[in-house]
């Protein structure tokens, strides 16, 4: 819950100025549901996508407060974040809740990036392939493997997003590694193509180790993404690990 319009369209105008059109590599910018059609406005016709940052598993009715994904298409966005750690925790969605949000999501044409990661308490007992397993295959089971040949996965580890705590890289291309192969599992083919971001504080100074190991595909951004600066270093660091295979 961060931004305001002047803010907004000043990052966006130093973001558009210099992000350049990448057959390897998307940028997408997911900026709260009251700045979304500013955000749009000023990024038309460029090469940096927009996307919610919530959506309703419902369609329509009376659900005050909600956005259906069908909302979200029309006024122009692409994407669109399910299961983000804050909503699990604050709004307490359950992996249930959040498969019927990806459902909902891709039925309007919008692509779900699908969050999942464990809380600091299942890291130190040694649980965090069992809770990202069981985020990730609600969905899956849901949804159907074929599913995500149009989504994108993104591990965060909530125990080292602002708490001073440090996800190594190791440790990242682990749980990535599993995601992948949980995947693999189903489908070979779906996975191989299966972008997986990482969101664990990534910044301008971090981005290029991560995005040199294996699994990482690009990253979630969090408060690095207001800075335009610091964003452009990490867009920067995903095109030259791109460059790289």
């Amino acid at each position: 819950m961060n931004g305001s319009l002047a803010a907004n369209r000043e990052l966006l105008s130093a973001l558009s100025g210099a992000v350049q059109a990448s057959d390897a590599v998307a940028v997408a910018v997911c900026p709260p549901a009251v700045y979304l059609r500013d955000a749009l406005a000023q990024l038309e016709g460029g090469v940096i996508a927009v996307g919610g940052q919530d959506c309703s598993d419902e369609k329509a009715g009376a659900y005050t407060g909600e956005i259906a994904a069908d909302m979200l298409k029309e006024i122009g966005c692409d994407y669109v974040i399910v299961g983000h750690s804050e909503r699990r925790a604050r709004q307490h969605e359950d992996s249930a809740w959040v498969a019927r949000k990806f459902i909902a999501a891709q039925a309007a044409g919008l692509v779900p990036i699908l969050c999942v990661g464990e809380q600091l308490a299942d890291r130190e007992a040694g649980r965090t392939e069992e809770v990202v397993a069981e985020q990730l295959d609600a969905v899956l089971d849901a949804a159907g493997v074929a599913a995500f040949d149009r989504a994108v996965v993104a591990y965060e580890p909530v125990w080292a997003i602002g708490t001073g705590l440090t996800a190594s890289p190791e440790q990242a291309a682990e749980v990535h590694a599993f995601i992948r192969a949980r995947v693999a599992a189903r489908d070979q083919g779906v996975a191989d193509g299966l972008r997986i971001l990482y969101g664990g504080s990534v910044k301008a100074d971090n981005a290029a180790g991560l995005f040199a190991l294996p699994d990482i595909d690009g990253g979630l951004i969090g408060g690095a993404s207001l800075d335009a600066d610091s964003f452009l270093g990490i867009v920067n660091a995903a095109v030259a690990a791109q460059a790289r295979g």
